[in-house]
């Protein structure tokens, strides 16, 4: 702790000054002169630290001057919990009155966070074993109450805090696994059938090298393998009608020339954009001997290239579900960052996608020209997954789930929409207040709008409020397009 100044003599309030002070105002004389001998003014310079996390809880502070910023650290990185230049705020050892129910070895309390001066700041601080002695000696009623209240919260946000978390967890591991079991399934597919068709490829190759083929014929095969190939890379998307009749006349043309199992080969000649006139060329080009082995070397080529083309677009996709969960958790990111806030968006959508039923449409509406938002990122996910959740349950199976952006003014807007029911307007006041919730028992702790609406409001200066009606029911999020100073209320705790 750095102080700026030293006196001989300790700086004390008058009482009549501790009673303008809203933590004060209702005490006796007799108390007041109490605090007004045993707290001290303190100075300190902007840029010094008050206090650091873990270091022993020996003061009581009350902000007179100035604006302090509370953090915290968070997986090594140094969060903001709040700021204030609220006089009046108390922070440090607020729970000094606390006793040995709930301290049951008696170990000394400890700051559970870092306090340091944005400006010049001016504290009173109260002696942390002094004020909670006298704080049981004046207020023994109110002490026990608040203690059993304390406990009681701390034992509930605990059980409730972890249960959240473990679902969430559970949810997104459920969805993340089942989205990456699709492409890798299928890449183990592909692998395997390429495997079998290089084989046949290899035994192939070595029947038309035996000298059964003239080398002036197999230099032809395997230039007419390569222009095969680069027509597969250029073949146009047929309908699956067209691509059907396709695949008749080729086997018919196949049959006509007595090559055997002719309906194996169709489907993929067909699917590298090859036709009846390519067969027709390759017909006069290869002698009739060599016809049915130098097809199916080209073909076994040809779906070779198919199968690395399924291995590659599946890699590709579990690549992309790993990057978007990367993404939604924030890893190796800064707590505080100006990012795009489309990519938050488009991550949660992708880590919930199993939990939207086939009956559910899902329409990204993005305003593509928003500038980079200053945002706790992985903490507006977070936002995203519960309102886009709730969007899901409301539709109940089918309907139009609506993810769209746009600026409004100094603010870009996120709304979260859908064709559900609606909320009625008896209950737009209430759905963001803590522990209440329109679910059925079981479904929900009433917590999630409650923790959207003070991520949005408090950490991000924003605001959280719902707009709805019967088949349109809009819960919009407004975030400052430039990182707020966001004063504190009372306590910064």
């Amino acid at each position: 702790m750095t102080q700026t100044t030293s006196q001989t003599a300790p700086d004390r309030l008058p009482p009549e000054t501790l009673r303008t002070l809203f933590l004060f105002e209702a005490l006796d004389d007799a108390k007041l002169a109490w605090l007004s001998e045993h707290g001290v003014v303190e100075h300190y310079q902007a840029g010094s630290q008050l206090f650091f996390p873990d270091a022993p809880a020996t003061c009581f502070y009350v902000l007179l001057d100035g604006t302090i910023q509370m953090s915290r650290a968070v997986d090594g990185t140094d969060v903001e919990i709040n700021r204030t230049d609220y006089r009046g705020s108390y922070f440090g050892a607020t729970q000094s009155w606390l006793v040995n129910a709930t301290n049951p070895e008696n170990r000394a309390q400890r700051y559970g966070s870092s306090v340091r001066a944005l400006t010049d700041v001016r504290v009173l601080t109260l002696p942390a074993e002094e004020f909670g002695g006298i704080m049981r000696q004046w207020f023994p009623m109110a002490v026990h109450l608040l203690e059993g209240l304390f406990v009681g919260m701390r034992a509930s946000e605990a059980i409730i805090g972890q249960r959240e978390r473990l679902t969430a967890l559970g949810r997104l591991t459920a969805g993340l696994t089942h989205e990456l079991n699709n492409p890798a399934a299928a890449a183990v597919r592909a692998t395997a059938t390429l495997r079998e068709r290089v084989a046949a490829m290899r035994h192939k190759l070595g029947a038309l090298a035996s000298g059964m083929v003239d080398p002036e014929s197999l230099m032809m095969l395997s230039a007419m393998q390569e222009e095969a190939i680069e027509k597969a890379a250029k073949a146009p998307e047929l309908s699956a009608v067209q691509a059907s009749d396709r695949e008749d006349e080729i086997s018919d043309w196949l049959d006509d020339h007595d090559q055997t199992n002719g309906w194996q080969l169709a489907p993929i000649l067909v699917a590298s954009g090859l036709d009846t006139e390519w067969l027709d060329d390759i017909a006069e080009r290869i002698p009739a001997a060599h016809l049915e082995g130098g097809l199916r070397w080209i073909t076994y080529a040809l779906e070779s290239e198919q199968l690395m083309s399924e291995i590659e677009e599946a890699t590709e996709r579990i690549s992309a579900l790993v990057g978007a969960a990367k993404q939604y958790s924030q890893m190796d990111r800064a707590a505080h960052q100006n990012a795009d806030i489309h990519a938050g968006l488009d991550s949660t959508l992708v880590m919930l996608g199993r939990k939207i039923p086939e009956g559910v449409t899902v329409v990204r509406d993005f305003d593509k020209d928003l500038p980079p938002v200053p945002m706790f990122a992985a903490e507006l996910n977070q936002v995203w997954t519960n309102l886009i959740d709730n969007a899901i349950q409301a539709m109940d199976g089918s309907g139009t789930l609506t993810v769209r952006t746009a600026r409004d003014g100094e603010f870009a807007l996120v709304e979260i929409c859908d064709t559900g029911p609606g909320v009625p307007p008896e209950l737009t006041t209430k759905i963001f207040e803590p522990f209440y919730t329109t679910k059925a028992v079981g479904k929900g702790t009433g917590l999630g709008l409650d923790i959207s609406w003070r991520i949005v409001a408090n950490r991000h200066g924003g605001d959280l409020r719902v707009v709805s009606k019967p088949g349109d029911t809009r819960f919009q999020a407004r975030l400052p397009l430039v990182a707020p100073e966001i004063p504190g209320q009372g306590n910064p705790e």
